[in-house]
């Protein structure tokens, strides 16, 4: 009797060794499925439609791409990762990807106010705002200007004074054309808005945009309120010695300085390592600074 019982007890305790990693499995793959189930739609803001994309569950988090870019160039590694603890409101900016233009250059000004008036179509009031590149300068606007709905800031790879990177950047921006745009970047605007006129004319604003470029008066950014995280690699378009006078500059800041390029960090899409890990990526290091 007692071997029988013995035996039923190491068949039951072997039974939920199998069973329970079975589960834990199974649970994963719901709460992935959760997290990449997606909204989408448009939005009227400051008389042109916004695209978004809604990800996940939890406290608001705001994603703002690069120039040139959509969602999935800039984010598209790490929304999976982002979104399992996360809401994630993902927007494509003024005259970029599905969203629509005004008869107006773009600007991290009017970006910041159009982030703004979807946050209160969304009926959002306060957010965490990521911003990468020039969606970097747009998050720092919207510390700046809507300081009432920004929590936290995230500004990676940002550029906020011109000599805060090579002065054979601006050159290059002076002389840049349609044919040097990443490849990556057309063929991702043409998938979602196969419009080349379109496609042409957003290049054309992006490049305006940088060769207006203003910096970032020193006052607008020792009054932001708001704790702000900067990223930035150490082979990135603004030089380190420019990312640690922003962290002096700007009250309540953090700084990452990481190996590699413009957006290597966040698997952007021009930088993406053929064989990437997502081990690769700094999402700890940002969901630290959030939750803290």
């Amino acid at each position: 009797m007692k071997k029988a019982i013995v035996c039923a007890m190491t068949a039951l305790l072997l039974g939920n060794a199998t069973v329970k990693p079975q589960v834990k499995q199974d649970q994963m793959k719901t709460k992935i499925n959760n997290a990449l189930s997606v909204r989408k739609g448009y939005s009227e803001v400051n008389g042109i439609k916004m695209y978004y994309e809604i990800y996940g569950k939890g406290k608001p988090l705001v994603l703002l791409h690069g120039g040139a870019s959509t969602i999935q160039t800039t984010f598209g590694r790490i929304i999976p990762l982002l979104a399992l603890h996360r809401q994630l409101i993902c927007v494509e900016l003024q005259a970029h990807g599905r969203t629509g233009d005004r008869n107006t250059p773009i600007s991290f000004e009017q970006d910041a106010d159009d982030v703004a008036a979807l946050m209160k179509n969304l009926s959002i009031s306060k957010a965490d705002i990521f911003g990468f590149s020039n969606g970097g300068m747009t998050a720092m606007q919207m510390a700046i200007r809507h300081p009432d709905m920004s929590a936290k800031i995230i500004a990676a790879s940002v550029l906020l004074k011109r000599d805060g990177t090579f002065p054979q950047f601006w050159e290059f921006m002076k002389n840049a054309t349609f044919a040097q745009m990443p490849q990556q970047y057309k063929d991702a605007f043409m998938e979602v808005n196969p419009d080349s006129d379109k496609l042409m004319n957003m290049n054309l604003k992006c490049a305006a945009r940088m060769n207006n470029f203003k910096d970032f008066p020193d006052e607008q950014l020792k009054a932001i309120k708001s704790p702000v995280l900067f990223v930035n690699g150490n082979e990135d378009v603004a030089l380190p010695e420019h990312m640690v006078a922003m962290w002096r500059l700007v009250p309540n800041s953090k700084l990452i300085i990481v190996p590699g390029g413009h957006g290597e960090y966040i698997g952007e899409i021009t930088t993406l390592k053929p064989n990437y890990k997502t081990s690769d990526f700094i999402v700890p290091l940002i969901e630290n600074f959030l939750d803290k």
